[in-house]
């Protein structure tokens, strides 16, 4: 392997390496190696494969470490390559509100979309960009945005109203209702000592 090829190969993971990112997809690479030729950059990327420096998760998208050291809420998210959050029923169960396990992981973005990765699989619920964008209750971690329990609980509301929550006494329904106002969404009306929601 000659000097040259070395050296390009470690400047690009080191620029790699200040971004303190762990996932790619194919456009990032190019972007951040400065290849513009698409035919370069797969070639580059099948030998940092082969070489073990880069990981596929699927067609386009990469991990600098290897997929089952990921985070599957951060997987997910990351996936979509767009601004999203973890929220709704996997937020919930997590938290003891609701019972059942969710059957996928649950996210908002601006896209409605199912989609698997390996043995994980995701749900994308749409929400409009005014909702979308409002930071409210949601949390943001070093690595990915999810929601805390009062804005997952508000989420899930604004897509079914009368959603049924199993352990419906330790929610708090006053910052439920004050973010569902702050935020534009429709005001719930629940039975506190039923779970009934009016």
């Amino acid at each position: 392997m000659s000097t040259s090829y070395q050296t390009s190969s470690q400047q690009r993971f080191q620029r790699i390496a200040q971004l303190n990112e762990k996932v790619f997809h194919i456009d990032d690479l190019a972007r951040i190696w400065q290849i513009s030729s698409t035919n370069t950059l797969r070639v580059t990327i099948h030998r940092y494969i082969k070489k073990g420096w880069l990981f596929r998760i699927y067609r386009g998208f990469y991990s600098i470490v290897p997929f089952k050291k990921l985070d599957p809420l951060f997987l997910g998210v990351k996936a979509l390559h767009q601004f999203a959050y973890v929220s709704t029923e996997s937020i919930l169960f997590e938290a003891g509100i609701i019972m059942q396990i969710p059957s996928r992981i649950t996210l908002v973005s601006s896209e409605s979309r199912q989609f698997t990765i390996g043995n994980y699989e995701y749900q994308s619920r749409k929400l409009q960009d005014r909702f979308l964008f409002n930071s409210l209750g949601i949390n943001d971690s070093n690595e990915f945005k999810k929601a805390g329990i009062e804005r997952a609980i508000a989420d899930l509301l604004y897509y079914n109203s009368k959603y049924y929550f199993d352990n419906f006494s330790i929610i708090d329904w006053k910052k439920v209702n004050e973010l569902q106002e702050n935020i534009g969404y429709p005001i719930t009306n629940y039975n506190n000592k039923t779970g009934e929601i009016k």
